[in-house]
């Protein structure tokens, strides 16, 4: 499986921005894909998770409300629109398979990050 990512940018406090994850294998193998952010300084974490089947959905704490995860089969496809976004959102996005119980997990593939900077 390889993920691109893309999307990233600058954006003010409030602002909004859209990444995109384009899958291989997606229509065969249909992994659960989700989104990680590293900031400087910190450990990479989990973001959001979308399931391959139902399209459950998790996410963590710090982005509920503010960030949708969504994915669009036929373009091979996951999104992250990211609304509301704060200076602690600053960090790199990276896509990935994913899974998910109390927090989103990374299950073996990794994307190349697209960087997201906040600031005023």
């Amino acid at each position: 499986v390889q993920l691109q990512a893309s999307g990233g940018g600058l954006v003010q406090p409030g602002g909004s921005l859209t990444l995109s994850c384009v899958v291989s294998e997606f229509t065969l193998n249909r992994p659960a894909v989700g989104w990680f952010r590293q900031a400087p300084g910190k450990e990479r974490e989990g973001v959001s998770c979308i399931s391959s089947g139902r399209d459950s959905t998790f996410y963590a704490d710090s982005v509920k409300g503010r960030f949708t995860i969504s994915r669009d089969n036929a373009k091979n496809t996951v999104y992250l629109q990211m609304n509301s976004l704060k200076p602690e959102d600053t960090a790199v996005y990276y896509c990935g398979t994913c899974g998910y119980g109390d927090r989103v997990y990374n299950t073996g593939y990794w994307g190349r990050g697209t960087q997201v900077t906040v600031s005023s």
